[in-house]
């Protein structure tokens, strides 16, 4: 099951500070059973944990293989995995709560009967502060991050995010690798591996 296996990555890097009370949020949250999206990735039960898990998967896969080909990147100690278990597994808590479950009715095709068919809409977004900012805020709640596991969760929808039509994306890029890495194993998770 996605919720284990997220528990069991997350307490074997995340240690800081915060850290124990950041998870019992979470399972207070939807956050193991929400969609990933309503239409575009994840859009079942479950979707978010499991896009977050298939987003570490890419992450830690590209920073171990290329890190030394990267300037500024350290090859993974443990600091450097509790970095990519944070950005990863913690780039979407944004999306915490925001979910709801409907019912449309939709035409079977092979029987020519209406029946009642499950999908998620947004429901009320009791927190729009943004999406990648929203991440950091809310994880901040609890743990503190360092400035490059910020920078890489609040640009890790890359040209996707509205404010990202100036100079700080690039920038943030240039001087955080691990933001523009985040970024494609958050692509790479969407398109390839996501249902």
């Amino acid at each position: 099951m996605s919720k284990d296996e997220f528990i069991k990555i997350y307490n074997k890097y995340i240690h800081r500070k915060g850290a124990k009370e950041l998870l019992q949020w979470l399972e207070s949250t939807d956050f193991f059973t929400a969609p990933a999206s309503t239409k575009y990735h994840g859009a079942y039960e479950g979707g978010l944990c499991e896009h977050s898990l298939n987003v570490f998967h890419f992450y830690y896969q590209e920073i171990l293989n290329r890190a030394s080909e990267f300037s500024g990147i350290k090859c993974l100690d443990t600091d450097t995995e509790e970095t990519v278990a944070i950005c990863a597994l913690l780039h979407d808590v944004c999306k915490v709560n925001l979910y709801v479950r409907n019912t449309r009715n939709v035409k079977n095709e092979a029987t020519g009967q209406w029946e009642k068919v499950p999908y998620y809409s947004v429901g009320e977004n009791k927190f729009p502060y943004g999406h990648g900012e929203g991440s950091v805020w809310l994880i901040q709640r609890f743990m503190r991050m360092n400035v490059e596991e910020s920078l890489a969760i609040r640009w890790h929808m890359g040209g996707f995010d509205d404010a990202a039509k100036g100079y700080n994306l690039s920038a943030a890029y240039r001087q955080y690798p691990n933001a523009m890495l985040l970024h494609i194993a958050d692509m790479k998770a969407t398109y390839l591996l996501d249902k």
